[in-house]
């Protein structure tokens, strides 16, 4: 396909040869030392002290100022920018001015990456300011950027459109530097996570992609043919049975930040690839998980912010333990009038018609609850919530509850009106699991596509015995959001996935 190239590009590109005819390598191949980035310089710097003489950085050219023999210049690296002062005689010490006239005035442009030596100095408006003494082009840009303009603390012309930004990430995180900060809080997040499991003694643990049952989760998976077995495959929905599997085999407490694929709808906090901490740990129940969870989240807002009050949109939320807790059929009542306990699923379709909420043939009791609960009280749990004790036919890997009739010992961990968590009291009684999992080839034959495989091989580990257990899915991604102040799961994933863009 041929590249239909814009004026701008095509002048860019005339340049490039340029430099080569003038014996410079656009993209040198060579190492460049770098002592400082400008975040270290900017904090480091004393005017009185001189106590950064030389230093050596690189970065993109984000401005140029050119003023006959001198030019000012602004670059940015990953911490930040900062300004450069270019004079021509000083990178030019004989007679041959070629590196400052024809280079950098003119063969040099906004987004290419140069790296320069030099001492720091404050110029007469108090900027701190690299003075260059020798400068090197490191990568010369063939496209221009979208300038972002900037005026009494105002900003206009911005690369904002999401269509855009998702599809140029690279771009989005050059012109719009908090772009940047979302993903590094992200990072420390995982980061504290690990840590927090590690200092309590769970190990880390990778489990396969490609299965050949989809399990641990109601969901429709992505298939695809592996050649040389001449099978199909899915992409996980989940590596929950595998995890389990292990704390069969002998390990006490695991754990996965797991990519899932779930073949089902996009939209501000669904995306088909998405992240999901797993932990199992052996004799403990949901009651013991609740206490842990509320801590790690607690532990994950200090580090974040500094407190355990995180700002999302106009609310404040408090990650401060404990949290509330509330069953989930109370939390029905509470918020549709319908006290929905020992319902059969006419009952539940009959409530589900008075609140105005629409249901198909293959939804049975389970989810007519879920839909219930989903559709008119989810949203109106603000603060971090754990909603707990759920019907049987919705939980079909948990363990029926201790005391009450017909229900399960599973928590979903509700903040600012969504489900981040899912935990139970795993079912280890394999006689019972493979009743559940025949329960779910029953609801596959009315049409649920969400609803789970027979997994024969794990049966068979449950056989030779899993320890009494509890576990926990975490959305890595909705906490992100939450923890970044962003309201759309886009912002919080580098590569969203997107329609493919249509050729020219």
């Amino acid at each position: 396909m041929s590249q239909h190239l814009s004026e701008q590009e095509i002048i860019r590109r005339d340049k490039l040869a340029e430099l080569e005819k003038l014996g410079i390598n656009p993209y040198p191949p060579e190492l460049f030392h770098i002592s400082h980035t400008s975040e270290e310089i900017l904090n480091t710097f004393d005017a009185e002290k001189n106590n950064l003489p030389q230093v050596s950085f690189a970065g993109r050219i984000m401005s140029i100022r050119l003023m006959g023999k001198a030019a000012f210049a602004v670059l940015q690296d990953l911490s930040g920018k900062i300004q450069i002062y270019v004079g021509r005689d000083a990178i030019c010490p004989n007679e041959d001015k070629t590196l400052f006239d024809e280079i950098f005035k003119r063969l040099l442009d906004i987004g290419d990456i140069i790296g320069v030596e030099g001492n720091v100095f404050k110029t007469k408006t108090g900027e701190t300011s690299i003075h260059v003494s020798s400068l090197k082009l490191l990568s010369k840009s063939l496209r221009p950027l979208p300038i972002v303009k900037e005026k009494d603390g105002e900003t206009y012309d911005s690369f904002s459109d999401p269509e855009l930004r998702f599809r140029q990430r690279y771009v989005d995180l050059i012109v719009n530097p908090h772009v940047k900060d979302t993903f590094i809080k992200r990072s420390i997040m995982i980061q504290t996570i690990r840590d927090f499991l590690n200092g309590h003694g769970a190990l880390e643990v990778d489990t396969p992609v490609l299965q050949n049952i989809p399990g641990g989760a109601a969901a429709k998976p992505f298939t695809t043919h592996h050649n040389a077995l001449d099978v199909p495959f899915y992409l996980r929905i989940a590596n929950e049975l595998y995890l389990k599997r292990l704390i069969v085999g002998g390990f006490d407490w695991v754990y996965e930040f797991s990519r899932n694929f779930r073949n089902e709808g996009m939209d501000r906090t669904h995306n088909p690839e998405f992240t999901v901490l797993e932990f199992y740990v052996a004799y403990k129940d949901y009651f013991w998980m609740m206490d842990f969870t509320e801590k790690m989240m607690e532990k994950v807002a200090v580090v974040l912010h500094g407190t355990t009050e995180v700002k999302v949109g106009d609310t404040v939320l408090n990650f401060k333990a404990p949290f509330k807790r509330i069953a989930i059929y109370d939390a029905i009542k509470e918020h549709t009038g319908f006290d929905i306990t020992g319902m059969d699923e006419e009952q539940l379709r009959d409530v589900c018609k008075q609140l105005k909420i629409e249901t198909d043939k293959s939804m049975g009791k389970g989810k007519l609850v879920d839909e219930i609960f989903g559709t008119k009280c989810e949203g109106n749990f603000k603060q971090p919530t754990f909603i707990i004790d759920y019907p049987i036919e919705l939980s079909p890997l948990t363990k029926k509850h201790r005391s009450k009739e017909g229900l399960v010992e599973r928590f979903e961990l509700m903040v600012n009106g969504k489900e981040i968590a899912n935990a139970y009291t795993e079912l280890n009684d394999p006689i019972d699991q493979r009743a559940r999992f025949e329960e779910q080839v029953k609801l596959m034959e009315r049409g649920d596509d969400e609803a789970m495989f027979i997994d024969h091989d794990f049966l068979r580990a449950l056989e030779y015995g899993m320890p009494p257990t509890s576990g926990i899915g975490i959305g890595i991604d909705r906490l992100a959001m939450l923890m970044t102040d962003n309201s759309t799961i886009q912002e919080v994933l580098f590569f969203p996935q997107m329609r493919p863009e249509k050729s020219e």
